[in-house]
């Protein structure tokens, strides 16, 4: 079993920066892969970033791409997720995701991550 427990989250104006944390506490192997997600009000949660337990792989949908930056310190047993540059339609509960199957790609489906953390706010004022 997997523990996931996400960090950093806050209110940041247009333009400004956040790190989010998220610990991962349990048995991991090096072909498992870490994603983030968001969900805003109202919508659908999506896919921003994923990459390898091993650190290979990083995956970004595209209204992210140069601006986010996922990265995975597996020494501490922690992913992170570097925003820059953040717009008000980053808003939303960021989630972080482990998805366990073996031999896959890292994926971008939300049916993909079996385990789940609990979510931390970001909220981008204009």
């Amino acid at each position: 079993q997997v523990q996931l427990v996400e960090s950093g989250g806050g209110l940041v104006q247009a333009g400004g920066s956040l790190r989010l944390s998220c610990a991962v506490s349990g048995r991991t192997f090096s072909s498992y892969s870490m994603g983030w997600f968001r969900q805003a009000p109202g919508k659908e949660r999506e896919f921003v970033a994923a990459i390898r337990w091993s650190g290979v792989g990083k995956l970004y949908v595209d209204s992210v791409k140069g601006r986010f930056t996922i990265s995975i310190d597996n020494v501490k047993n922690v992913v992170y997720l570097q925003m820059n540059s953040l717009k008000p339609e980053d808003t939303a509960v960021y989630y972080c995701a482990v998805d366990r199957r073996i031999g896959s790609a890292v994926g971008t489906s939300r049916g993909a991550y079996d385990y789940w953390g609990q979510g931390t706010q970001v909220t981008v004022s204009s």
